[in-house]
């Protein structure tokens, strides 16, 4: 892996792309929309094909906790890139509160402060003064190895969310990062993480017609999904269909500049477990020589600890 470092380097979040497996990484506004405890585990393994590929795994807590008025979720992240030369911890604290709006109509606004850790191995990075002509990367370097042969970084993080839903619709915006952060390893160094604004949407339609739709009914649920990172601006378009307990997806991802991926996935649900499966299949100039990306996640459902007015879910997908 070629690294240089410069003053003027820029970063990005990391990515999945079963959103909403993944719902409290996607907007902190969902945390407790399922009401009863629910823990979610997420794995993505971004072009395995290519040395030095990105692994980001996730897990997360949330429920509705009726004494403090609304949802509270705790996140963990951990992200590796290029073989582990750049890895990223983090942990997460979310609160929603919950508004009616009126009968049929609901508001969910969500806070997000996290504490991470970012760790940069220095005896792991090669440079462009290594290289040899003739003998390859051979030579010493002239950049300047820090004490330890490393370079560790901690900071605090906020973001925030809303989500508006009735039984068929959802939709929400989330701000990532509201606070300029310097993710810089040197002390006159700049690399702020720029702040990320997802915007998404997504439509119930039962395909079968009665009064009170039964959780086995057969629907399809399209989606949107907007993300603008600094100059990064993705869209993402897709659709569910679900007959318990199966569930499929397909996905197209692009970028200003082209297609990026066809996504396929997956998924079954029983009882109170979901389990589901995804695959990038690249269709930009990098080629699915790239190996795509694969993405698992698991979620499980828990009982309400206590008896309750029963209280309206926000019906979206379940990756």
């Amino acid at each position: 892996m070629v690294f240089t470092i410069t003053l003027g380097m820029r970063a990005q979040d990391a990515h999945f792309s079963q959103f909403y497996a993944n719902p409290l990484y996607l907007n902190p506004a969902f945390a407790g929309a399922k009401v009863c405890p629910r823990v979610v585990t997420n794995y993505r393994n971004q072009w395995p094909s290519i040395p030095g590929s990105y692994v980001t795994y996730n897990a997360s807590f949330d429920m509705h906790i009726d004494k403090l008025g609304g949802g509270l979720g705790v996140m963990v992240t951990s992200d590796r890139a290029g073989q582990g030369v750049l890895t990223t911890q983090s942990v997460s604290l979310i609160y929603s509160v919950r508004i009616r709006l009126s009968r049929t109509w609901f508001l969910k606004a969500g806070l997000q402060a996290s504490f991470f850790q970012k760790h940069l191995d220095w005896d792991k990075l090669t440079f462009a003064d290594q290289i040899n002509p003739k003998w390859g990367f051979s030579q010493q370097t002239a950049e300047t190895r820090p004490v330890n042969g490393e370079y560790n970084l901690m900071d605090a993080d906020f973001s925030s969310g809303l989500l508006v839903y009735n039984k068929s619709f959802f939709g929400g915006v989330a701000v990532h990062h509201m606070v300029p952060v310097n993710v810089a390893f040197t002390e006159n160094g700049e690399s702020y993480l720029p702040m990320k604004i997802t915007a998404h949407a997504g439509y119930t339609i039962p395909l079968i017609r009665r009064k009170r739709m039964r959780p086995g009914d057969p629907r399809i649920s399209p989606n949107f999904v907007y993300m603008q990172q600094g100059a990064f601006h993705q869209f993402n378009y897709g659709a569910y269909f679900k007959k318990s307990p199966m569930i499929f997806g397909l996905w197209y991802r692009h970028f200003l500049e082209g297609s990026d991926a066809v996504i396929i996935q997956a998924g079954f649900e029983y009882d109170k477990f979901k389990f589901g499966y995804s695959y990038d299949i690249t269709v930009s100039a990098l080629g699915n020589g790239s190996g795509g990306a694969h993405e698992i996640s698991m979620a499980l459902d828990f009982n309400c600890p206590v008896k309750r007015v029963r209280m309206h879910e926000i019906n979206c997908p379940s990756f």
